[in-house]
């Protein structure tokens, strides 16, 4: 690539990045901070800052914000870890099939998902009602497992899933370990366990921080999963509760900007943990370790207990899946009657039809500015001598570490009137522009990723002798290039496109009006709509977890590396 065009497409894409990315953070970190006076005039003040830190209620949400993110990390890293390890280190029946079927969670958003669980775990949910079968509980003091463990149920909800971002993660880094290390500690009479600790441990701390960072930040701004449990006393929720009055109130600004910093600041850490640690840039093994191949009850155990994560991982979309059928579930183990009456109801809502136009609308165009701008870096990255092009690559990843939560409430601000981003909102108050935009920038990461992975692969002599030829840029590009790294595109395109279709933040604050609804936000209105709206939500989630199935299943076959796709 000629430097003169890299240069360009490095700035172009900067300024959009700076506009649409970095602007609207700075935003709410900026009003968080400045105060008006009467004349009009701003200044610089830490009063609403501190107010937030002031009120016990803040204070509450906050210090409930900070423990979901750390107890959902760890309960994470439970699930994830051992499963990562047990793949790395042998070789059972039905290891392939089973290293996919623990990627479930990803197809389901967890807010949905908590709809399941809810309909499981109520007063008269299906649990309480299998206890009572069973002689365990009484009938008529039924225990409200949601109304006395609301935080352990989002737990949950959150290491359900996200364990694979950290699965997938820390298989990648002990995919590229050394075998040579454990081997010459086992040479030397190191036990299993001490070999575990100071050795496979330590050397695979990189990919735990990547992916618990990734985790951490999630769950510490998650808003879906509290606002369907009803949890009210969670930093997010109340940034939620607090849009109405966003004109007047600037505490909803000072909360984001707590949210922004904390996450920031877990992301600087773990970059800096993995950037000092000579174990995370150690090179990559010329060999492979020899997976060790288990027979009899050991590979029976090993698959069992992916088949037991997995099952307990399905719980939610079991749930999800039988409210969808169910005709009447109420104080039974599995729904009385099943009908399809649900899914027929649900194509004549005045909500579902339009959003699912809506999201596919809003997911499309904003999946073709992400590819167009993630071919541009990627090729900036990969092809030219740009002294700075790996900070433009981290830059773009950026959004994988910034909550959803802050982008959302930053675009939401800047589009009110006589902001920056009004033009960006439609005649009666369309806020299409304004979605595309939020889901392009949230999901680039995931198309410079595949991209960046495919150039790497292909050969780029192919390209220079076109170009010997007489061929232009454009004309090579379009040519060799591409169809060389299509699938890769293809990969990263989809799970764009899918993500994007499902996300949550960006589609609960920024479509305020029914007509713009995308899906997720006509799953959430339903959700409180009286009658059967539970159930006609069900189903719409069940066309989400089918819709990004087969997203995630298309994504594998063409190519798209999943593990590289979730790392900081």
């Amino acid at each position: 690539m000629k430097r003169g065009t890299a240069i360009t497409i490095t700035i172009i894409v900067s300024m959009m990045f700076a506009v649409f990315f970095i602007y609207p953070a700075g935003m709410v970190v900026k009003q968080a901070f400045e105060g008006t006076r009467a004349d009009g005039t701003h200044f610089f003040t830490l009063d609403f800052f501190a107010a937030v830190f002031r009120n016990p209620i803040y204070r509450e949400g906050l210090w409930n914000a900070f423990a979901l993110g750390i107890t959902s990390t760890l309960a994470t890293l439970a699930i994830a870890f051992p499963l990562a390890l047990i793949g790395h280190r042998y070789e059972f029946f039905g290891k392939q099939t089973l290293g996919v079927l623990v990627l479930a969670p990803m197809i389901l958003p967890p807010f949905v998902g908590a709809v399941g669980v809810k309909q499981m775990l109520g007063v008269n949910g299906a649990f309480n009602a299998l206890l009572i079968k069973s002689g365990l509980m009484e009938a008529d003091l039924p225990y409200d497992w949601l109304a006395h463990g609301r935080f352990a149920g989002i737990v949950l909800m959150n290491a359900l899933h996200l364990y694979p971002i950290l699965y997938m993660n820390i298989a990648a880094a002990l995919a590229n370990l050394d075998p040579a290390m454990e081997q010459a500690a086992e040479n030397l009479g190191c036990a299993p366990w001490k070999r575990f600790f100071r050795i496979t441990l330590p050397l695979a701390m990189p990919g735990v921080f990547a992916g618990a960072s990734i985790v951490f930040i999630w769950a510490f701004t998650e808003l879906g999963v509290p606002l369907v449990f009803d949890y009210a006393r969670v930093a997010p929720v109340q940034i939620f509760d607090g849009l109405k009055g966003l004109d007047r109130n600037p505490i909803p600004y000072a909360l984001t900007a707590v949210l922004l910093i904390v996450a920031a600041a877990v992301f600087a850490l773990s970059k800096l943990a993995i950037g000092r640690s000579p174990l995370g840039t150690a090179p990559r093994p010329k060999g492979r370790s020899n997976s060790l191949q288990l027979s009899g009850w050991k590979s029976a155990g090993c698959s069992l207990f992916f088949i037991g994560v997995f099952a307990f991982a399905a719980i939610p979309h079991l749930g999800v899946l039988l409210l969808s059928f169910a005709g009447r579930w109420y104080g039974t183990v599995i729904p009385d009657t099943l009908t399809m009456r649900h899914y027929i109801e649900a194509l004549g809502n005045g909500l579902v039809v339009p959003s699912i136009q809506n999201s596919l609308l809003y997911a499309g165009c904003a999946t073709l500015i992400a590819l167009a701008m993630g071919l541009s870096v990627a090729w900036v990255v990969v092809r030219s001598d740009l002294k700075f092009r790996n900070v433009l690559d981290a830059v773009v990843m950026l959004p994988l570490a910034v909550p959803g939560l802050v982008m959302a409430f930053g675009y939401l601000a800047l589009s009110q009137e006589g902001k920056a981003f009004r033009f960006l909102v439609g005649a009666g108050e369309n806020p299409f522009l304004l979605i595309v935009i939020a889901y392009a920038i949230r999901r680039l990461p995931y198309i410079v990723r595949s991209a960046v992975a495919g150039l790497q692969q292909s050969n780029p002599t192919l390209e220079e002798a076109a170009k010997s030829l007489g061929a232009s840029p454009a004309r090579t590009l379009r040519r060799v290039a591409i169809p060389l790294i299509g699938a890769n595109l293809a990969a990263g395109s989809i799970l764009a496109f899918a993500f994007a279709m499902l996300e949550v933040s960006d589609s609960l604050i920024l479509a305020q009006q029914a007509q713009h609804y995308p899906i997720t936000k006509a799953i959430y209105t339903l959700l409180s709509t009286l009658g059967n709206g539970t159930e006609l939500a069900a189903a719409l989630g069940v066309w989400a977890m089918v819709f990004l199935s087969v997203a995630i299943m298309g994504a594998a076959v063409l190519g798209g590396k999943h593990g590289g796709l979730f790392k900081v």
